[in-house]
């Protein structure tokens, strides 16, 4: 059988068979031959409010019907992305910031790039063009991105990247000290996610975003936080940066902004940022995006802020961490697996010696339940923070039947 034509991400391109799945309710979806699951990734991290949410359904019928889209470029705009930006300057940790729309995550990290840049050319230091990553981290598949890439494999095979980025250990603070003493008036910006997602689900060491954020104030360099998966309830804050006390100059968010129901990405701007593209009233930003401040999508993030807020789904989120993180410890006291590690509701279960973490996934599917292994080593669970109790516990249970 010669492969279809939809062409998958993060697939072997000649993969023929599939699970289709045709439809959500809540933190449940279910395949076309109407097999029932937990979701336990909400989709890709992102399906925080859940599926079939009639409000949010309601918010893009009403928009489509009276202006679907039109462009953000020089001089127009539209209500939705105006009323959306109004509105998350007031959440994250940051002075003053400003908000720049896209699409995707991986759109929302090269544009904090390109900005971080920009902002240090418009004040005078060209100079400061390295971006420093950590091991382990993830920001996206777009060639910014992938040149930050933690994740080794996803680095390969692509031919050259961009220049002028460095990678240093996730879980040691001192080389990327050692970095900034030899090259600290060439950095532009050090990227990390605030809580590691795709690469391991790895919380930060303690001290570890501190002392990040001390070494960039001390040498003049940005930090950006990639909050695609923590940004909107995933830690139990709406962004990471809060979770763990740290203020950035720039956060790039995605996915939980409209539980993706509509695309929309975008980074926060920091007045550290913004004060230098501010300054020459006859500069122009001259990055962006069709669909930057798409109207659609706006109305649907709205509709999410709203949902989260009713439904207290920040507090719900520490409360479903704890009930999944208790369950998911049980399993490693028992021996089944090797370790668990994360915080707020974003866990990973590490496998044992001789344990194969798809081979497991695949287990738990027939136990319906989905959970997403990380390589080899690890399965992830990222629930919808509107999941019961008792399909934290299917979670768990399916778990301890797949191991």
């Amino acid at each position: 059988m010669s492969p279809p034509p939809f062409l998958h991400p993060f697939t072997p391109p000649a993969k023929n068979e599939f699970l289709t799945i045709v439809r959500g309710d809540g933190a449940l979806v279910y395949d076309s031959a109407g097999n029932e699951y937990v979701d336990g990734m909400a989709s890709l991290w992102f399906a925080n409010v859940g599926y079939g949410r009639p409000e949010v359904i309601a918010a893009i019928t009403e928009q489509v019907g009276r202006l679907h889209a039109y462009h953000c470029f020089d001089p127009f705009t539209n209500e939705p992305a105006d009323q959306l930006a109004e509105r998350l300057i007031a959440l994250p940790p940051m002075d003053d910031p400003r908000v720049f729309f896209a699409s995707s995550g991986s759109e929302a990290v090269d544009t904090a790039f390109k900005l971080a840049r920009a902002a240090h050319v418009q004040a005078g230091h060209p100079e400061r063009q390295i971006m420093v990553s950590r091991s382990a981290g993830y920001h996206g598949t777009n060639f910014g991105g992938t040149s930050a890439q933690g994740i080794i494999p996803n680095r390969e095979g692509f031919g050259d990247l961009v220049p002028h980025f460095v990678t240093v250990p996730h879980d040691d603070i001192e080389p990327m000290a050692t970095l900034f003493a030899e090259r600290g008036n060439e950095i532009a910006a050090v990227v990390t996610e605030p809580l590691q997602g795709a690469g391991g689900v790895y919380p930060p060491p303690d001290g570890y975003l501190e002392a990040t954020r001390r070494l960039c104030d001390d040498h003049g360099a940005f930090l950006i936080m990639d909050e695609v998966i923590c940004g909107f309830g995933r830690l139990g804050t709406w962004f990471g940066s809060e979770y763990y006390g740290v203020r950035p100059d720039l956060i790039t968010f995605a996915k939980a902004i409209t539980s993706g129901y509509v695309p929309l990405s975008g980074v926060l701007v920091g007045s550290a940022v913004c004060g230098p593209l501010e300054a020459d009233r006859d500069w122009v930003l001259r990055t962006g995006y069709t669909y930057s401040g798409h109207a659609t999508a706006c109305a649907a993030a709205l509709a999410c802020l709203d949902v989260t807020e009713s439904e207290g789904l920040l507090a719900r989120a520490t409360q479903l961490g704890e009930r999944l993180q208790a369950g998911l410890r049980s399993l490693v006291d028992d021996g089944l697996y090797a370790g668990v590690r994360g915080e707020g509701c974003v866990y990973a279960l590490a496998m044992h010696e001789g344990q194969d973490a798809p081979t497991v996934r695949n287990r738990l599917l027939e136990e319906g339940v989905i959970l997403r292994p990380l390589g080899p080593t690890a399965l992830s669970t990222c629930p919808p923070l509107v999941a019961s109790d008792e399909q934290i516990d299917r979670i768990v249970d399916a778990a301890a039947t797949a191991a």
